[in-house]
């Protein structure tokens, strides 16, 4: 087992290859069958519903992908990582960027969105990530895309 200091180094790697656009070295970081969970993500289709639950190595690269391919300037900020030894690791990062191409059904207008979000990281015995988790206002992020959307 990783110690506190440790997990916490591991994740604020994570953010910084984030920041980089690296998606390959974020799974990297990342065990070989890493849990995937962003509970807000959903994409509604005629006969489908996509969600953001899966494995890092299919549903997560995809989205960090897809959302560094639509936001060009992506980047994040992380506020503060708490971690303890037995591999629990919560982050508050601010995330950021200006859509250049459609996400989702978000058409790009040049707009910029700034929102918090919570990652929750559990780590594991190999010392590597073994889930992520993340939560944000979905509301907010599409008011600030300009994206108003009526059901």
């Amino acid at each position: 087992m990783m110690t506190a200091k440790q997990n916490t180094a591991l994740v604020e790697e994570f953010f910084d290859r984030y920041r980089g656009h690296d998606v390959q070295g974020m799974a990297e970081l990342c065990s070989i069958n890493a849990d995937f969970s962003y509970p807000p993500f959903e994409l509604w289709g005629k006969q489908r519903v996509l969600r953001g639950d899966g494995k890092v190595g299919t549903v997560g690269k995809a989205i960090w992908a897809g959302l560094i391919n639509s936001f060009p300037d992506l980047t994040n900020v992380v506020h503060s990582v708490t971690a303890n030894d037995d591999g629990d690791v919560v982050a508050q990062i601010g995330i950021s960027g200006t859509q250049r191409s459609p996400w989702g059904y978000v058409l790009p207008q040049g707009k910029t969105y700034d929102e918090p979000h919570l990652f929750i990281f559990r780590i594991g015995e190999d010392g590597l990530i073994a889930s992520v988790t993340a939560y944000w206002n979905n509301g907010a992020i599409s008011r600030q895309l300009g994206h108003l959307e009526v059901d």
